[in-house]
């Protein structure tokens, strides 16, 4: 990307608002994460999900998975974030608007406590068949909330590419469908010996979609005028460390593409002045 390049896409990116106001008084009690995870994943033949998985190239959709009181808590912390939302545009791939987990630890806690829910953790091992790790806490992506809002809102074909050591997989959860978007897809581009396999799906509130990033090459159709669709990301990985230019490199895709510099860097600062 060229200098003149970068300052456009920064310039696009909307000036980090003022704190909003703590979502922890709002009308909607936030559920215990565990219970409610269980309270579905415990109802499902997740041998037969894992198996799905496996067939499908690391790749599952199930229409119907978060308990409603999960899904309502979401919903409010979606709407209560709006004026957080850091807007970006790259011309050709992508425009939208996104709330790292930085922001999110400050107004959403309960968003933090399911991420790290034993009980949704222990259920995607069984359906990957790998140990699971949450990401490190200077990861914006570990989880964050994705804004489809103007006309045109969108990302272009791409794999969640892992910057770590090991593989890193994501779980998009379904938050807000007022939109006409998808999320289109192509299983097996990575292995030889399996045909492509498209695929597109309209995730409702309460959706899952679990993948490997590096091997599901997908986008998010654009918005049409006046709609609304909100997504909620968790990121896993198998080895948390990762090499300190890929750490560069990671950190600049976050700051141009997605999350801002201010949200981005100003992390690392305040580590360093406080490392504990």
């Amino acid at each position: 990307m060229s200098m003149h390049a970068e300052d456009d896409v920064i310039a696009a990116n909307s000036v980090e608002r003022s704190p909003a106001s703590s979502l922890a008084s709002s009308a909607v009690p936030a559920p215990n994460a565990d219970r409610a995870v269980a309270s579905r994943t415990r109802t499902f033949d997740t041998r037969r999900l894992s198996n799905d998985f496996t067939d499908q190239g690391a790749f599952l959709y199930l229409e119907d998975f978060l308990a409603p009181e999960v899904t309502a808590q979401l919903v409010q912390s979606a709407r209560g974030l709006l004026d957080e939302v850091n807007r970006n545009y790259l011309p050709g791939h992508k425009q939208g608007g996104s709330v790292s987990r930085h922001t999110i630890d400050r107004l959403a806690p309960f968003i933090a406590e399911l991420y790290r829910s034993k009980e949704l953790i222990g259920w995607l091992e069984q359906l990957s068949g790998d140990k699971l790790q949450v990401s490190p806490a200077d990861d914006p992506h570990a989880y964050a909330l994705y804004y489809y809002t103007r006309a045109g809102d969108h990302i272009g074909w791409h794999y969640d590419t892992s910057y770590y050591d090991g593989r890193r997989y994501t779980l998009l959860l379904g938050v807000i469908d007022e939109s006409s978007c998808r999320l289109d897809y192509e299983l097996h581009t990575r292995n030889p010996d399996v045909p492509d396999q498209p695929g597109s799906v309209q995730i409702p509130p309460g959706g899952l979609v679990f993948f490997d990033g590096d091997k599901l090459r997908h986008r998010i159709t654009p918005a049409g005028a006046n709609e609304m669709r909100v997504s909620l990301t968790f990121e896993y990985v198998t080895d948390p460390n990762m090499r300190p230019w890929r750490r560069f490199i990671s950190n600049m895709k976050d700051a141009i593409a997605y999350f801002g510099f201010r949200q981005v860097f100003r992390q690392m600062t305040k580590r360093r002045k406080d490392p504990a």
